[in-house]
């Protein structure tokens, strides 16, 4: 298949066009869309500023697809190149609690649980963490989402070992879509 070729089925990041959406989803609605902006992250090589475009889709079932792309910015907000990449699932159960499945390419897969605290907020933690030999070490993660204003706003903590939970990345997002 090429990039231009139709699939039979297809995802959609709104309510308006494409498939049903399933009851189900009704708890991470707010969440459907393309969202674009900047953040800030902390990592080995100190606190940097990135890009962020994240997507919540749907295919009439009941969850939505999640593909979040973040690339590296110079203080001056010059791209440097692409930074942290994930993939993944967000899965409601019944009427407040949800599920996410995140999977990374730096080999680190991380299962949440977690539940609304508002119509458009959701808190998560991890239950569930599995690592190659050579990700990097988490033994715990906490994820907040939140839509304040008509931005998707969002920050996650994580701990290696026994440490406390730190904050790790955030960053405030417009809808594109």
């Amino acid at each position: 298949m090429t990039g231009d070729t139709e699939l039979p089925v297809a995802d959609t990041v709104d309510v308006r066009s494409g498939p049903e959406v399933a009851e189900g989803l009704l708890a991470v609605l707010p969440l459907l869309g393309e969202w674009h902006g900047e953040g800030q992250a902390a990592g080995a090589e100190g606190d940097h500023r990135f890009g962020q475009w994240i997507r919540f889709s749907h295919d009439g079932r009941g969850f939505l697809a999640y593909d979040s792309r973040t690339w590296r910015l110079t203080d001056d907000g010059a791209v440097v190149g692409p930074a942290v990449r994930e993939s993944g699932f967000w899965r409601p159960r019944g009427s407040d609690d949800v599920e996410l499945l995140v999977t990374s390419p730096d080999g680190l897969v991380e299962l949440y649980v977690g539940r609304a605290r508002t119509t458009t907020s959701w808190e998560l933690t991890t239950d569930v963490l599995a690592r190659t030999p050579d990700a990097p070490e988490v033994s715990r993660a906490v994820r907040l989402y939140g839509i304040v204003e008509g931005a998707l706003m969002y920050a996650i903590d994580r701990a290696a070992g026994d440490a406390p939970l730190r904050p790790t990345m955030s960053a405030r997002l417009e809808r594109l879509r």
